[in-house]
C-alpha cells in the first residue's frame, strides 16, 4: 500500500515514520509547501517521494490513502478531495471546523464506501484502554463524574479556539470510555489574544446524573494533563505527565446508608487502597496507523471513525446542532 501524507508540521512526521514502519505500507508520498520541511523529512526517511502540489498525490493512481495533517480550516476541502479521488483519509483531529462539514464528509465517505478516519490517539494509549477495560469490567460501579483539565502556556493557534485546539482530546477519551449520549452541552469561554477564546470551561450533561466537565486554558503557568473518573465503587486519576504511573486507581468513595425510622442518611467515607495498573506502552500512533490499514484491508470501521469524529465535533462545538459561525462558540 502506499499512504500520502499532506502537511509536514509537527505531526506529520510522526505519521511518515509509523506508516512506514507497517508491514503493510510499501511506501509514503510526502508534501508540504514548505521546501524546507520536504528536505527534512527527506534527510531523515530517506525512501519517501515529496512533492509540493498535495494534487500530484491525490491524481497519483498508486496512493492508496491520504493522511490530512495541516491546519484545521484546510481539513474539510483536502478531505473531500481525497475522497471525491478515491482515496481512503486520514485526519488530524479535529475532523473539520464546523459541524455541517464533519457530516458532509461521514457522508460523502459512505457513499464512496472509503474510510473517513480522524486522529484521535489518545484512545490508542495503552492508558486510555486500561481506563476502558476498568470501566466496562464494572470495577468503578456507576460513574458519576468525568473531570478533565488539559492547560498549558500556548501554543496559539490562528483558526481555531482553544475549545477546539484541546478538547477533543479529551472529549475522544470520554467518548470512548463512556460510550453514553449527551443530553445536553453547555460551554463558556473568554477572548484575550488574536480574537479567538484562548480558555474555556465545558460541561456535558448524560443521563443518570452522569457529568463530564472539560477545562482547557493556553494561559496557564504550568503544563496539565489530567482526567478524574469517579464511580460508586472506586475512583481513577489518568495524569498523562505521570511517566511511570499515568493511572491510578484508588479505592475510595462514600457509602450511605439508612434505616427504618431513621430520615438522615447516613453518610461514611471509604479509604481503601490505591494501585496502578500495568499498562500497555505499545505507541498509540502506531496503534492508530494500524489500526487505518486494517480497515481498508478488511472493510471494518476504525475505532475512531468519521461518525466519531462528528459525534466529538459536536460535543466539541458546545452544542448539538447545525452551527451558525465557524469561529468562536455559536
Amino acid at each position: 500500500m502506499r499512504i500520502g501524507i499532506i502537511g509536514l508540521g509537527y505531526w506529520g512526521p510522526n505519521l511518515v515514520r509509523n506508516f512506514l514502519a507497517n508491514k503493510n505500507v510499501g511506501s509514503v508520498v510526502c508534501c508540504d509547501l514548505n521546501p524546507k520541511r520536504l528536505e527534512s523529512v527527506k534527510q531523515r526517511f530517506p525512501s519517501v517521494e515529496t512533492v509540493s502540489d498535495y494534487k500530484a498525490v491525490l491524481k497519483n493512481p498508486a496512493v492508496t490513502a491520504v493522511a490530512v495533517v495541516t491546519p484545521v480550516s484546510t481539513h474539510y476541502r483536502l478531505a473531500n478531495e481525497a475522497l471525491e479521488a478515491g482515496k481512503h483519509v486520514l485526519v488530524e483531529k479535529p475532523i473539520t471546523d464546523s459541524v455541517e462539514d464533519a457530516c458532509a464528509l461521514v457522508n460523502l465517505a459512505e457513499q464512496k464506501k472509503l474510510t473517513l478516519m480522524v486522529d484521535h490517539t489518545f484512545i490508542y494509549t495503552g492508558a486510555v484502554r486500561k481506563i476502558k477495560e476498568l470501566v466496562q469490567s464494572g470495577e468503578l460501579g456507576d460513574i458519576f463524574y468525568f473531570d478533565s483539565v488539559r492547560i498549558n502556556l500556548g501554543l496559539f493557534q490562528h483558526d481555531i479556539n482553544v475549545l477546539w485546539d484541546l478538547a477533543p482530546h479529551d472529549i475522544s477519551i470520554m467518548d470512548y470510555v463512556v460510550a453514553q449520549k449527551p443530553e445536553s452541552v453547555s460551554v463558556v469561554g473568554a477572548r484575550h489574544f488574536n480574537n479567538v477564546e484562548d480558555m474555556a470551561y465545558l460541561t456535558v450533561n448524560f443521563a443518570n446524573n452522569l457529568i463530564a466537565h472539560f477545562h482547557v486554558n493556553w494561559l496557564s503557568p504550568v503544563k496539565v494533563r489530567r482526567i478524574l473518573i469517579g464511580g460508586s465503587k472506586k475512583m481513577i486519576v489518568y495524569d498523562d505527565m505521570d511517566p511511570s504511573e499515568k493511572v491510578k486507581v484508588y479505592n475510595k468513595g462514600i457509602d450511605v446508608q439508612s434505616e427504618e425510622m431513621i430520615h438522615n442518611v447516613l453518610v461514611q467515607y471509604r479509604m481503601g487502597d490505591m494501585y496502578a495498573p500495568n499498562l500497555d506502552q505499545t505507541e498509540a500512533l502506531s496503534l492508530l496507523c494500524s489500526d487505518f490499514i486494517e480497515s481498508i484491508i478488511k472493510g471494518k470501521k476504525p475505532w475512531s471513525d468519521g461518525v466519531a469524529g462528528f459525534k466529538r465535533c459536536e460535543d466539541t462545538r458546545g452544542r448539538p446542532a447545525v452551527v451558525e459561525k465557524r469561529r468562536g462558540f455559536g
